[in-house]
């Protein structure tokens, strides 16, 4: 999962790892996930006039004037906040993904 390795080397690089405990980190993740259900009872979501603006080129202030507080920059905080634990205790998402999916497909309703 090429995103999940860009996710580890960014906050390698942002010293994201000097005080890396795994239940701290994954409270983080809640807490990321706390925030977008705040954002949703404040009706902050991105407005959906906006929506096909949303990209990695989009500039600092346009994120900062669509996104940001929004419950999608949550979900998307909560998701890099795991690709990073996965890239920092050895975990390869993409096959445990991969196996979890194809297990899912075969539970019943």
């Amino acid at each position: 999962m090429r995103g999940a390795t860009r996710v580890f080397e960014n906050a390698e690089k942002h010293g994201f790892h000097e005080n890396n405990d795994f239940g701290r980190s994954l409270m983080l993740v809640v807490s990321e996930l706390s925030e977008a259900l705040e954002a949703d009872r404040n009706g902050k979501w991105v407005n959906e006039k906006y929506k096909n603006l949303i990209s990695e080129n989009m500039s600092n202030g346009q994120f900062i004037d669509i996104v940001k507080g929004t419950v999608e920059e949550e979900i998307a905080d909560a998701i890099i906040r795991l690709c990073d634990i996965a890239g920092v205790w050895g975990i390869d998402l993409n096959s445990y993904i991969k196996a979890k999916m194809a297990y899912n497909e075969t539970r019943p309703y």
